[in-house]
């Protein structure tokens, strides 16, 4: 079977024929290139007003990259035709295999973007022997024909979160979908200002945000103001993996600085090594961290105290009423504003400040959690650490859409690997 009826059966152009096909030599390795002609009598296609022109002239010959075969790299070779257009002037015509002044063909970068959803940039670079930069552009097109073509229907939940996406309070704005039948990253948003989630809501325009049924998110002063403003019919929760991962925040800087106490004053560092016994729950805990907390409960420690304290607020979730639970929540902030451990203190002055939005996670029915916003975040900080090479906000951000947004894609007449 000739070369030429194989690409007329997996990647055929109207108005345009497979001719010739040649081995060349170039820098030791072997390429393939193949000859592409415009069909007789066909006329060419203004790339400005897309509409067929005269022809004007022809430029010299350029190559296109296209799916390596036996990995031997194979190009398209096609003097571009330029065309006469009343309307756009002088310009070169549209080739339906190629966009622009690009040197891959768009099938290419498909398939290069598709294995960097597998592998690294890097190693999909490698692996097709090319560059770093390549990649990058093969990505960043199938990103932008994506969202170009991705539709917002029917999103009824939010989760908004951040990141830091590197050194120096740099943060990226996470915008999810957390409906039952489809969880994705929706919008990706430079700092954590509060323009920067109200410019998201524009995007999702008035009459879908009115539409919206539930938002999760942190305490974050601009996410409350936006929601509310934005999304005053939404039901905003304050879940549990952010009032916990509060608590333990707060027991952790007890023990902090009990231990930097306790080593001032010369006791037995009797602290030491007892982070997690203290932090995690007791279905989590090592065989030799149920042991240190024995240990620790045979002592009068503040660290101890605030372990309790957290533990007897773990009865707040078994609840079903919301009038009762916020009744356990006002005696629980109550018995720990009466002590002497200040983070504790603190914490218990955060939750009453937030009362309302902590009771609205039994409106969800405790359906909904921020455990899925972090399950995101964290596949998000693994696909910065594999796409290496960016250092701007714009290139986290596709590589972010890439990974985790379920884009659309076009239709093909055939699937490369």
């Amino acid at each position: 079977m000739q070369l030429q009826t194989i690409l007329n059966r997996v990647e055929k152009y109207k108005s345009f024929v497979y001719g010739s096909s040649r081995f060349v030599e170039a820098s030791g390795t072997l390429e393939l290139e193949v000859m592409i002609a415009a069909r007789a009598n066909s006329r060419p296609i203004c790339s400005g007003c897309r509409r067929k022109r005269p022809g004007y002239d022809r430029l010299p010959p350029r190559r296109f990259e296209f799916v390596p075969l036996w990995q031997i790299a194979v190009f398209f070779v096609y003097a571009v035709r330029r065309v006469n257009c009343p309307e756009c002037g002088v310009r070169a015509e549209e080739i339906p295999w190629c966009q622009g002044k690009q040197t891959q063909t768009r099938t290419y970068q498909w398939l290069l973007a598709k294995w960097a959803q597998r592998l690294s940039w890097q190693e999909t670079a490698r692996a097709f022997r090319t560059s770093w930069q390549s990649v990058f552009r093969a990505v960043k097109h199938a990103v932008f024909w994506g969202v170009a073509h991705d539709v917002w229907r029917d999103v009824r939940t939010l989760g908004v979160d951040e990141i830091a996406w590197r050194k120096g309070h740099s943060y990226l704005t996470m915008v999810y979908q957390l409906d039952e039948d489809r969880k994705r990253l929706l919008w990706v948003g430079q700092e954590r200002e509060k323009k920067t989630l109200e410019k998201f809501f524009r995007c999702l325009g008035r009459k879908q945000s009115a539409e919206v049924d539930f938002v999760c998110s942190d305490m974050w002063g601009p996410y409350l103001d936006v929601i509310a403003e934005r999304a005053p019919e939404a039901v905003h929760v304050l879940d549990r993996f952010h009032i916990m991962r509060l608590l333990n925040k707060a027991i952790d800087e007890v023990r902090r600085t009990e231990a930097k106490q306790m080593e001032r004053d010369g006791y037995e560092p009797i602290l030491k090594h007892s982070r997690w016994c203290l932090l995690k729950r007791k279905e989590n805990r090592t065989k030799k961290q149920t042991v240190k907390l024995k240990e620790l409960m045979q002592y009068n420690l503040k660290s101890v105290k605030a372990h309790l304290q957290r533990e007897d607020f773990q009865q707040f979730w078994e609840y079903q009423n919301p009038t009762w639970a916020g009744k356990f929540l006002d005696d629980w902030c109550t018995r720990v504003m009466r002590t002497n451990l200040e983070p504790m203190k603190k914490t218990a002055r955060t939750l009453r400040a937030h009362r309302d939005l902590i009771l609205n996670w039994f409106q969800a029915g405790g359906r909904l959690s921020s455990g899925t916003v972090e399950g995101f975040n964290n596949k998000a900080k693994l696909t910065m650490r594999k796409a290496y090479g960016f250092r701007s906000p714009e290139t986290a951000g596709i590589a972010l859409y890439h990974t985790l947004s379920d884009l659309p894609e076009p239709e093909f007449t055939h699937e490369f690997w």
